[in-house]
């Protein structure tokens, strides 16, 4: 303490004026405040392509068409939550995917898998997805490297490697098992649906009711002051990188049945949605604070703004500018209400 801030009376520090929020920053801050800001918003964009695209639009195809898009970025954009909940960023999940993808479908893979069970398959995307993940988080919890630098090193080493894999060459899926699996319907909502509702469920849970998820809190808010209540911070970050990986490797499975291949090509740019998803949904990037229910609802806005534009015949040019523009207005936004709070 400096020997002007002693000099002032205990009195008047007590008497310090609070500054308070008003109601309207107030409501906007709060999770419900911003969830509630999600759904005006993705209400309006439906709004918006009811009247440009009309039945086009509102077709219940068309509908579930956005479900099965948003579904597979939807999975990975819950681990990134937890990521940047905890602290981190990661810029292989596109890399990752492509590399589970292309594994999981090798002539090998595939024959196994024929012989045996399709579960093969997603066992491989899953083992590959976390083991990746797994790398990623020792470099940066133990090697002590920045985790922009490691997980760009990652997504240059994945991707090459999913080409060699590949021969930079398609692979066609043919388990008439696996196929069969993931384009069924439960209740007329396709599999791969479901899964996501499932991911983002225990997403849900293990964020807001667990052990596990008040230490990501804890390590993202202040590594720090975690470490020094008992936390080991190094092992979460790796836990937390792992369940990115294989959240990863399940959308590389739903990808494969989505498209029924494995490419090195797969998963362009899903580092860059999954982020602005998250961040859109209300996660800090600066770690601390993270919203699972947040996340659905940036999926679902950018999902649904890319099927819009795409009905209306415009370029994936203005679809990239429409996108970073929202992610600039989110984050002022998030700053804005993160000095308000105090945050």
């Amino acid at each position: 303490m400096s020997e002007d801030t002693a000099a002032v009376p205990a009195q008047q520090q007590r008497r310090a004026p609070v500054v308070k929020e008003s109601g309207v920053s107030a409501l906007l801050a709060s999770p419900a405040g911003r969830n509630t800001g999600l759904v005006v918003a993705l209400v309006l964009l439906c709004l918006g392509g009811v009247v440009t695209a009309g039945d086009r639009f509102a077709d219940v195809d068309n509908m579930l068409t956005i479900l099965r898009l948003a579904a597979v970025i939807g999975v990975v954009s819950v681990g990134m939550t937890f990521v940047i909940t905890g602290g981190g960023i990661d810029l292989s999940v596109g890399a990752i995917v492509a590399l589970s993808s292309v594994w999981a479908t090798t002539l090998a893979t595939q024959g196994i898998a024929n012989d045996t069970h399709w579960i093969v398959i997603v066992f491989t995307a899953l083992l590959v997805g976390g083991a990746c993940g797994l790398v990623n988080g020792a470099l940066i919890a133990y090697g002590r490297v920045v985790a922009f630098i490691a997980t760009l090193a990652s997504l240059a080493a994945a991707r090459g490697l999913a080409e060699i894999l590949s021969n930079r060459k398609t692979q066609i899926v043919n388990v008439p098992g696996f196929t069969a699996f993931f384009d069924a319907s439960v209740l007329g909502v396709p599999v791969l649906v479901v899964i996501f509702v499932v991911v983002a469920a225990g997403g849900w849970v293990l964020l807001n009711r667990t052990t596990f998820g008040r230490r990501t809190f804890a390590v993202g808010g202040n590594p720090e002051a975690a470490r020094l209540a008992g936390i080991d911070v190094r092992r979460h970050t790796v836990m937390l990188y792992t369940l990115l990986g294989l959240c990863c490797g399940l959308a590389a499975v739903m990808l494969v049945a989505r498209t029924t291949t494995g490419s090195a090509t797969h998963g362009g740019l899903y580092e860059l949605d999954a982020i602005a998803a998250v961040v859109i949904g209300g996660t800090l990037l600066t770690g601390g604070r993270g919203t699972i229910a947040g996340t659905v609802f940036g999926v679902l806005i950018f999902t649904t703004l890319s099927n819009v534009f795409t009905l209306n015949n415009l370029s994936i040019s203005a679809q990239a500018v429409a996108k970073g523009a929202i992610i600039v207005v989110a984050v002022l936004l998030q700053q804005r209400l993160a000095r308000r709070s105090g945050a």
